[in-house]
């Protein structure tokens, strides 16, 4: 078993490439779910959503993000409408945030709805979320707290970041099936190479589970989405640069600590002050051999560790 932390966009690219050298019972992919949060009535997941709908070949490879093939009928009549049109869901992606609302609303765990929903896209590796409680990242801003995706999709991650919250994450309880998939002395630990600050720690910010991945016994090897000093994707290096550090693959690595046993980068960037043993790949994945290709060097890099 690989079990892989992921967020959205950079970590769904990683994680197909994965599903395609991984027999579908070997892959688990924990889900960061503070990005989620309630629209129009309606229980968003963006970060479950990226990573459904890229392992189902359903991902839109314009935007980055929602479906392929969308129309946007329904937003356009709610902008005319004076509706909130500023997060935009497609309708073809709506059917999916309905059906979750609904069966939320029953009294489903999100885990269940999840599960469900990717074997019905023939998804054969898991999606799980980090937790079935609600964590709901905030940013501090010089204009107080903002929501995740009012400060992230309203104002365009504009304000300075000055400090990250992840509410509810003192009480939230670490999804089971990880749980029990990390007990299982799995093969390793994948860290994606997404936003650390907001898709990676606030799955390690539920209670127990860094200290089950640090008894799983696995190696776990981060990898960098810095390259050359800037994101590929995201507001990583602003974030980097707002708090502080300068943004480089050492600053990810540094974020994780001691919690890492390898750490995967770009070819020709700086290693020095890297304290993990440091791997070598080429990290922009444009295409599907360059996700299966940084794949195979990462699950290289854990064999070597093992």
């Amino acid at each position: 078993m690989i079990v892989a932390l992921s967020g959205g966009i950079g970590g769904a690219k990683l994680a197909l490439g994965l599903s395609h050298v991984l027999p579908p019972e070997e892959l688990l992919v924990v889900a960061n779910t503070g990005d989620d949060f309630e629209h129009l009535g309606l229980a968003i997941s963006p970060d479950i959503d990226t990573l459904t709908y890229t392992l189902a070949g359903l991902d839109n490879p314009d935007l980055g993000w929602g479906r392929r093939d969308e129309s946007w009928a329904c937003m356009e009549t709610l902008g005319a409408l004076g509706g909130p049109s500023w997060f935009r869901l497609g309708d073809r992606d709506l059917a999916l945030h309905l059906l979750r609302t609904e069966r939320l609303r029953a009294g489903e765990m999100l885990s269940a709805v999840t599960d469900d929903i990717r074997r019905r896209l023939g998804i054969g590796a898991r999606i799980l979320p980090m937790s079935d409680d609600p964590v709901r990242t905030r940013i501090g801003t010089a204009e107080g707290w903002l929501d995740f995706q009012d400060w992230f999709v309203g104002r365009r991650a504009g304000p300075a970041v000055q400090a990250i919250d992840f509410l509810g994450a003192a009480a939230a309880r670490p999804q089971p099936a990880v749980l029990a998939a990390l007990a299982a002395r799995p093969r390793a630990v994948v860290i994606c190479p997404s936003n650390p600050f907001i898709s990676i720690e606030p799955i390690l910010a539920v209670p127990g589970m860094r200290e089950a991945i640090q008894a799983s016994g696995a190696p776990v090897i981060a990898v960098s989405p810095i390259i050359a000093g800037q994101a590929v994707k995201g507001p990583t290096a602003k974030i980097f640069a707002e708090l502080g550090t300068p943004p480089t693959a050492a600053a990810v690595a540094a974020r994780y600590g001691a919690l890492l046993s390898g750490f995967v980068m770009e070819e020709g960037d700086e290693a020095a002050g890297i304290a993990p043993r440091v791997f070598r790949a080429a990290t922009l994945m444009r295409s599907l051999e360059d996700k299966v290709a940084l794949a195979r060097a990462v699950l290289a890099a854990a064999e070597t560790l093992r």
